[in-house]
């Protein structure tokens, strides 16, 4: 079983990043966030926290991005619509929605 991580950027001006929610949502709708086991913030505002260390770990340097972890190894996607057809290869139904 895969983990995934769901990282998403907070600005500077302490605002949530227009692209991330726009992801937020269309996991929702979509049926795919029961399917993120964990969401990272990366926040602009302090270089230490988890998803700013992510992003340099695995050097990504748009967000939202994602994680998954299978067998030791790790996958980064960091475009929603190749997480998505990912997830739809895994067998996940994805729903369809007119966003």
């Amino acid at each position: 079983m895969s983990h995934i991580t769901f990282v998403k950027k907070i600005l500077a001006n302490g605002e949530m990043c227009k692209k991330c929610q726009e992801v937020s949502d269309r996991l929702s709708s979509e049926g795919l966030i029961e399917h993120i086991n964990q969401i990272v913030i990366a926040d602009e505002r302090d270089a230490d926290s988890q998803g700013m260390q992510l992003a340099r770990q695995h050097q990504v340097a748009r967000a939202p991005f994602f994680l998954v972890e299978e067998n030791g190894e790790t996958t980064v996607y960091d475009i929603y619509f190749k997480f998505k057809k990912f997830m739809a290869e895994q067998g996940v139904e994805v729903k369809n929605t007119a966003l």
